[in-house]
C-alpha cells in the first residue's frame, strides 16, 4: 500500500523554495544596481527610468539596451577573470604575503 503524500509539508517547502527564490532575485538586483553605478541615483530617478523602460515599446530601443547590457556583462565577466589571472601569477612571486598596491586595480 502506498504512502499518502503530506501536502502540508510539501507546500511549506514550496513556499520556502519561493521565498529564497524572491531573496535571491532582490539581492540580485541590488547587486546589479552597485555594479552599473545606478547606486548614486535616488530611489525617484531609478523609478522613473524603470518605468520609462517597461513602458518602452519600440523594439529597436529595447534590442540596443539589451545588446549594451549584454556587453555589460561580457566585459565584467572579462575584467574578472584578468584580475584572477593577474593575482594568481602574482602570489607566488611575492614573499611574506604582502598585498598589492591599490593602484594596481585600475591598470586592466
Amino acid at each position: 500500500m502506498r504512502k499518502p503524500r503530506d501536502y502540508d509539508v510539501e507546500l511549506k517547502g514550496l513556499e520556502a523554495k519561493a521565498k529564497e527564490l524572491k531573496t535571491r532575485k532582490v539581492q540580485q538586483l541590488g547587486e546589479l544596481v552597485i555594479a552599473t553605478g545606478a547606486d548614486a541615483f535616488s530611489a525617484d530617478e531609478l523609478a522613473g527610468a524603470l518605468i520609462v523602460l517597461a513602458e518602452t515599446t519600440d523594439t529597436a530601443k529595447r534590442e540596443a539596451w539589451s545588446k549594451r547590457g549584454a556587453a555589460f556583462f561580457q566585459r565584467r565577466s572579462r575584467q574578472s577573470a584578468k584580475a584572477t589571472d593577474r593575482n594568481a601569477e602574482s602570489t607566488p612571486a611575492q614573499s611574506g604575503g604582502a598585498q598589492p598596491a591599490s593602484g594596481d586595480k585600475g591598470a586592466a
